[in-house]
């Protein structure tokens, strides 16, 4: 795995999904006169390219598109339906997914490695690369150690390469329930700050009884910045309208 910062990405075609036909897409078509963000995973649906690796760049990509990057792709050595179907259990509508299938583009840039011993056959390495017409610019690559190494190729170190002093979007959760009024007017304040939140549905992603456990309270909404719990609708009201939304 050798760092090819200075380079041009690998000329490919990539065989991807488009109305349920296949559609040639040259790698030429994808980094031609774009500053692209590239991040490369060893496989979709695996543990860390779903919990925290594809989530966090796709939760930060108007940041990224704020600092001066157009795109952000996602490539691993996966067939075009495989990336179709993962992106859409992952929500991940801010970033392109793009199906080496054979690897072509994965050994171009020497991170192809096997993971036959995990029946997975031939894989990408996980590393980011920052990408201006062409050229890579800035490449992140994990330690080659046994395992599967998460320290670097991340969206927060990739970010803070780009502009150190990007702001990121508060991590905001809200609880609510079908049909209900309080919680529709705190979803309507979180999107007049322009805050984006991840909503959980009380009979569909959760319970009562983890309403109690996490909030210790039976009523919703429950809004939570940064780990801290804020309420209902009044609370996050008051909490918007303060000088300083303290979350510490």
């Amino acid at each position: 795995m050798t760092d090819q910062t200075g380079t041009s990405i690998p000329q490919v075609v990539f065989k991807t999904r488009r109305n349920n036909e296949f559609v040639d897409v040259h790698s030429k078509d994808i980094f031609r006169g774009k500053t692209v963000v590239v991040f490369s995973l060893p496989g979709a649906f695996t543990p860390t390219c779903s919990s925290t690796h594809l989530p966090r760049y796709n939760e930060l990509a108007s940041t990224f598109r704020d600092n001066g990057v157009d795109e952000i792709v996602c490539i691993s050595v996966n067939d075009a339906f495989v990336m179709d179907a993962w992106k859409k259990d992952q929500e991940a509508e801010n970033v392109t997914l793009i199906p080496d299938g054979n690897g072509e583009f994965t050994a171009g840039m020497g991170m192809l490695v096997d993971k036959t011993d995990l029946g997975f056959g031939m894989r990408s390495w996980r590393y980011s690369m920052l990408v201006k017409d062409g050229i890579i610019e800035k490449m992140f690559i994990e330690p080659d150690v046994p395992g599967d190494p998460f320290e670097v190729s991340d969206a927060d170190t990739m970010l803070d390469y780009i502009n150190p002093k990007a702001v990121k979007p508060k991590a905001v959760s809200i609880i609510t329930k079908p049909g209900c009024p309080f919680c529709a007017k705190a979803r309507d304040m979180l999107d007049s700050q322009g805050m984006d939140y991840e909503e959980v549905v009380l009979g569909r992603d959760a319970g009562l009884r983890s309403l109690r456990a996490i909030t210790g309270s039976e009523t919703v909404p429950q809004v939570f910045v940064e780990g801290r719990h804020i309420g209902g609708s009044e609370a996050l009201e008051e909490w918007i309208k303060a000088p300083r939304r303290e979350v510490a």
